[in-house]
């Protein structure tokens, strides 16, 4: 009766939910959508709803609903439909689990789903499972449990769908039950799958979640009785655990993951006190044994995911292993081939991970001395510049920081961990020799010495950056000769003298250690920097002193005692003194710094501790540029004194010398010739504290070295040195400059060879001349064949050995000359780079300095020039610079030089020139630079207006610059090729309404006169601008106005007639542009009612739609309708009429005939034979079969048909023989005709 009942009610109810309640069904559309948040929303919703509904009918349709759901093919779709049940459940504890787990198998029952449906009806029930385990209820009720155990374990025969996931499921569940359950319930029934736990990775895995979870219920009695010992890892099941964890590695050889087994093994070994035995059984002769791939993969995963569980002797044991040196010789391998796989990103993961949750500073220590120890031919396979440094405690980072320098002053080789790989086992001579070689391993550990205070992330005290500092200074440029507790670097000595690449390198890295200490924050800045507007200190100690100071201090040190140690490059006499120099002027600029001038005082202190230390490193280069240097600071110091006190001897003494600036800038450009970009910034910013004092002089210096006629002159000041290539690794345009000398030293090798193809002349005559000295060349008139006797070939062979290798040296001495040009080149290039930044300081911080005027013509030069050069990578990025100076910090700059007064007629002059240059380019997008060169001229000489008065022009010669612009407008609207463009003049009738009055005369006149269509439309756009503007409206008012009005009226008009004309795209656009100006013009006389005569214009616009074509819509079409509109012309409507039912209707033609394929025309079908006479008999047989009556069978008469087609297709055929003999009959062979017609008649009979 129940059943009865139910299945009576659910139409109705289903019926009602339907047609009643949208709002509900629409729940479990937004279940299936693939966005997770409406997902998440809608399950919300759904529980919601049905707590406040509180309806059986609907909660019984949602849990089929979401039954049903659990195996939607949509795989976004079942978490929603999981989720949602289990919510349901949480929340409706009155609902029993047993009976939604009955439901759940009996809908997704694998035993009767359907092959197809196999795969859902999985996923179903995996689902069902994880609802009931989300509803938190699943504890609860052990038989649920069992259910859901039971169900599980069937599901995971079905790997091909479910892959690991039920048993993934199983362990979630394992780890919420009870001991007390599982004891007494799941015990039982995973029996089996813990007796089989050698067998398959997952009961593997089953049994030590069960062993961890429940060790009082799977006590080594009990394991003894399932497995058959007590523990598991032992030296019986081994080997047993190494081919089940290799099982593993084929379930996952296609993922990145770890194994869950291998960490389940792993801490059980740990707690069992197995772990060696598990390590090297296992993995070391186990998994490693297996070929390179996944298995050596997952051994290096486990390597760093065992990293946070090891004691210290464990880790020292494990890394410095098989394991690990596998692991090197794997970073070795994947760097020399860039397509193999790289695992160094996820071991610079685990040993981040590490670093950041380990608390223990013996552990951080051994792990980061294991890793650099690493090393290929003497050189660490782990960067230099490594990030998970920023991790390490204080106290390791110290004694991270101190093993590095033990090893560069004593190198342990013998301890490091050498990698081979398969190339260089052939060689182990050459590998032995690398061993042994400290070399390499000294640059590696100056390198990470150098990342460690580069890296802002790292905690570090000051001691520790002075101390590395030190240290690297101190062994660049010095060398102990006693030890001495003053000095703690002499305290130990070298065991391996430096040679002078490594001390080459020592040099290049403590110039870049000086650069990343010149951008070095505070330690308390770090906590400011989420402070808006808050301005770093960099390059200081927590004292304010620089860092760089306390370097010279230590270098004073050093030099002030030649018995304890001995510089490199010892100082001579001249050297000293410019040293000492050196300290005093940086004394008197630190007094200066504490009465004001803070910042121009300590940019010149910079400038001058940067330069002592470049004596360190080229003394002979930099000895001039520190006098000159002193003697700038000094005539600076002074001339406040000079000014306020001068006499006329000294001024004639000023006018003889350079002024201190002057020669200032000289040295600045000087250092900006160094490969260094520490100097780079101390120069800009020495300049920047500068640019107030900087003359015309020095300005014109800094041009000189970017004016692009003067490159020949100044590439004899650029010197290429042999070491260039050992510049400073921070300086970025130095490694720009050196790809692009690799990708120019290939194209001249490339011409190098085309050349060599060419036969020398001289070579070719010096070659004959050899060959006749030496009788090789035997004449016609000889005729004798002897060969040359053994001393003559020898003598011959010599001689053309000497001829060829003279060549050789010609030929590589030509392209050496080339490759040294190049170098100069793309040297003189990056040396302009750097000076286009003391332009953009200047104009910057002096933008309203009358000197920044002279900086438009040069800027201009460059950009004009840089754009006919070559496509090179350093040319685009000098005229890219130039550009952005000339067209962002200049012309739109909103600070600009108001005192111009006297230099009025100068500037006009500028411009004048200016535009005729502009007239006669071709390239629009220089002309562009030119025209707004010329508008910022206008700018300064019009100055700051008062007050808004539009006809103020300040010294701005109107009258001379209108008619300058008006033959600029007349060269834009006469020439067909022109560099200049309408937005152009757009622009400056924007910005200067003035001129656009007296321009306006001259634009009217070219919607006529214009040289071509294009230049007549932008004509009328450019009058259109201007009469849209408020303050030309403004200047013209009154009569002008009209006048300008009835000008342009009968410009329009002229322009507006179209007879005779041929329409086309360009005439189209044209008129599209007049009638735009005649809509604004005839809606501006209407508005204002002047005394303008339209009718004219009314009287040429009606023809027009006879002219050009009109469609039904467009521009043109909708733009001519308005200006009608206005003229009181209203456009037609099109009438629709409709056909007349009554009347008689024409007679439709009929349609064509569809030639029909495969057939012949008419034309080309032979003509019918005439039919022979019939005997009598005959006749009357064809008579009697012609008039066969219907009673014959359908069959026998489409027989007949068939026969005299047949007869009638073989007459045709044997016609078409006769008359033309050269075709071949197509007819069959007797013998397959005969068989034919066998065929036919039985089907006849039948």
């Amino acid at each position: 009766m129940v059943e009865i009942q139910e299945k009576a009610a659910e139409p109705a109810r289903t019926l009602g939910i339907l047609q009643q309640n949208r709002e509900f069904l629409d729940f479990f559309w937004d279940l299936v959508k693939p966005d997770q948040e409406i997902r998440l929303r809608a399950v919300e919703k759904l529980i919601k709803y049905l707590k406040n509904s509180n309806k059986e009918d609907e909660l019984e349709y949602a849990i089929k609903r979401l039954v049903d759901g659990l195996a939607h093919t949509r795989e976004t779709a079942r978490p929603g439909f999981s989720l949602a049940l289990g919510q349901l459940l949480e929340s409706f504890e009155d609902l029993p689990l047993q009976d939604i787990l009955q439901r759940i198998t009996d809908k997704h029952d694998l035993q009767t789903a359907k092959k197809k449906m196999m795969r859902n009806a999985a996923f179903g029930s995996l689902f069902g499972v994880l609802a009931l385990h989300q509803s938190g209820r699943l504890c609860k009720e052990p038989l649920v449990v069992l259910g859901c155990v039971k169900l599980l374990q069937n599901l995971s025969q079905h790997r091909q769908h479910v892959k690991d996931l039920p048993n993934k499921t199983m362990m979630d569940i394992l780890t919420e039950v009870p001991e007390k359950v599982f004891e007494e319930v799941l015990l039982s029934a995973l029996k089996t799958d813990l007796e089989s736990a050698f067998k398959t990775p997952e009961q593997l895995q089953l049994l030590l979640v069960a062993l961890e979870r429940f060790p009082q219920s799977l006590k080594p009695k009990k394991l003894k009785k399932l497995l058959g010992s007590s523990k598991i890892i032992n030296d019986d099941n081994i080997s047993k655990l190494t081919e089940v964890l290799k099982l593993s590695v084929q379930y996952v050889k296609k993922e990145c993951v770890l194994p869950a087994v291998f960490m389940d093994l792993l801490k059980l070994s740990l707690r069992e006190n197995s772990f060696q035995l598990f390590w090297n059984g296992a993995i070391v002769e186990g998994m490693l044994c297996q070929p390179q791939g996944p298995a050596h993969y997952i051994s290096f995963r486990l390597l760093g995911s065992a990293l946070p569980l090891l004691s210290l002797a464990q880790l020292k044991e494990v890394l410095s292993g098989k394991v690990m040196k596998q692991y090197g010789e794997h970073l070795v391998a994947s760097a020399q081939k860039q397509e193999r796989f790289k695992l160094a990103p996820e071991m610079d993961t685990y040993v981040s991970d590490f670093l950041q949750g380990c608390e223990d500073a013996d552990k951080q220590m051994a792990v980061m001395v294991a890793f650099s120890s690493l090393a290929h031919r003497g050189c660490p396979v782990v960067p230099c510049v490594w990030r998970v440094v920023q991790h390490l405690r204080p106290p390791a980072l110290q004694s991270y920081v101190e093993w590095l320098k033990s090893n560069f002053l004593h190198p342990r080789m013998e301890q490091l961990l050498h990698l081979s790989v398969r190339k260089q086992k052939k060689e182990r001579g050459q590998e032995e020799q690398d061993w042994n070689d400290s070399s390499r391993l000294r640059k590696w550990i100056v390198g990470r010495l150098t990342s460690i205070v580069d890296n802002h992330q790292v905690k570090k005290d000051e001691d520790t950056i002075m101390e590395v500092a030190r240290f690297i200074f101190f062994h660049a440029f010095f060398s102990t000769k006693k030890a001495s507790a003053d000095i703690p670097e002499t305290e130990e000595k070298l065991h391996v003298p430096l040679d002078a690449a490594t001390r080459a390198a020592l040099v290049n890295f403590f110039f870049g250690l000086l650069m990343s200490m010149h951008n070095l924050p505070l330690a308390d800045d770090t906590a400011k920097e989420q402070v808006p507007n808050h301005k770093r200190t960099l390059g200081v100690t927590a004292d304010g002193t620089l860092w760089i100071y306390h370097l010279v201090e230590y270098a004073q040190v050093l030099l002030s005692k030649p018995k304890l140690v001995q510089s490199v490059r010892t100082f001579s006499l001249e050297q000293k003194q410019a040293w000492d120099s050196m300290l005093e002027s940086v004394a008197s600029l630190k007094k200066k710094a504490k009465k004001g001038h803070s910042a121009e005082s300590r940019a010149f202190q910079q400038l001058f501790l940067l330069v002592g230390l470049h004596l360190f490193k080229a003394p002979d280069e930099l000895l001039d540029i520190m006098r000159d240097l002193q003697s700038c600071v000094d005539k600076a110091q002074q001339a406040t004194k000079k000014k306020k006190k001068t006499t006329t001897q000294a001024s004639k003494q000023e006018e003889a010398e350079p002024e201190w600036v002057e020669v200032l800038v000289d040295i600045l450009l000087s250092l900006l010739s160094q490969p260094s970009r520490h100097i780079r910034q101390v120069c800009k910013t020495v300049f920047t504290s500068i640019c107030p004092h900087v003359t015309a002089a020095a300005l014109t210096a800094i041009l000189d070295v970017l004016d692009p006629d003067r490159d020949n002159m100044e590439e004899g000041a650029v010197v290429v040195v042999e070491d260039s290539k050992k510049a400073d690794k921070d300086d970025e345009m130095d490694e720009e400059s050196d790809t692009s000398d690799d990708d120019s030293e290939k194209d001249d090798d490339d011409d190098q060879e085309d050349e060599e193809m060419e036969v020398d002349q001289n070579f070719k005559m010096d070659l004959m001349k050899v060959l006749q000295k030496n009788n090789a060349l035997a004449g016609e008139e000889d005729g004798s064949d002897d060969d040359l006797d053994d001393d003559s070939m020898m003598k011959l062979d010599n001689s053309l050995s000497a001829l060829f290798s003279e060549q050789k040296k010609k030929m590589q001495a030509k392209k050496d000359e080339k490759t040294k040009l190049q170098k100069e080149k793309t040297l003189l290039r990056d040396f302009k780079i750097k000076v286009l930044d003391l332009v953009e300081v200047f104009i910057s911080r002096q933008a309203g300095s009358p000197l920044v005027l002279g900086l438009v013509q040069p800027l201009l030069s460059i950009i004009d020039r840089g754009m006919n050069s070559g496509n090179e990578q350093q040319e685009q990025e000098f005229l890219r610079r130039a550009a952005d100076i000339f067209k962002n910090q200049l012309c739109r700059s909103k600070v600009y030089c108001k005192t111009a007064d006297d230099r009025q007629g100068e500037l006009h002059d500028l411009l004048e020139k200016l535009m005729e240059k502009a007239q006669k380019l071709a390239d629009s997008s220089v002309c562009l630079y030119y025209f707004s060169a010329s508008v910022y001229l206008i700018k300064v000489l019009r100055g700051a207006p008062a007050d808004a008065d539009t006809r103020f022009m300040g010294n701005v010669d109107v009258e001379k610059v209108s008619a300058i612009f008006r033959g600029v407008l007349g060269c834009f609207m006469t020439r067909r090729k022109s560099a200049l463009t309408g937005q152009m003049f757009a622009d400056l009738f924007n910005r200067f309404p003035v001129l656009c009055v007296n321009l306006l005369d001259a634009t009217v006149q070219n919607i006529t006169t214009g040289v071509r269509e294009h230049q007549q439309g932008q004509a009328c756009v450019l009058v259109l601008r201007a009469m849209q503007n408020k303050e030309v409206q403004q200047l013209m008012s009154g009569a002008p106005w009209v006048e300008f009005c009835t000008k342009v009226v009968a410009q329009l008009v002229v322009a507006l007639d179209l007879s005779g004309q041929t329409e086309n795209k360009v005439l189209r656009d044209k008129v599209v542009k007049l009638l735009e100006l005649c809509q604004f013009l005839v809606k501006r006389v209407q508005q204002q009612t002047l005394s303008v005569d339209l009718e004219t214009l009314k009287n040429v616009l009606e023809p027009m739609t006879n002219v050009l074509t009109f469609k039904n819509t467009g521009t043109l079409e909708d733009t001519y309708w308005a200006v009608m509109k206005h003229l009181g012309v209203i456009k037609p409507k099109a009438e629709k009429t409709k056909p007349d039912k009554d009347a008689s209707q024409p007679t439709p033609t009929p349609p064509a005939k569809k030639k029909r394929k495969g057939f012949l025309p008419e034309s080309k079908k032979r003509k019918k034979r005439p039919q022979p006479v019939l005997e009598p008999a005959m006749a009357m047989a064809a008579a009697a079969a012609g008039t066969s009556g219907p009673a014959a069978p359908k069959g026998d008469n489409k027989k007949s048909k068939n026969n005299k087609r047949k007869q009638k297709r073989k007459a045709d055929g044997a016609a078409a023989s006769q008359g033309s003999p050269a075709k071949k009959s197509k007819t069959l062979p007797d013998s397959k005709k005969k068989k034919k017609k066998k065929k036919k008649g039985a089907a006849g009979q039948v």
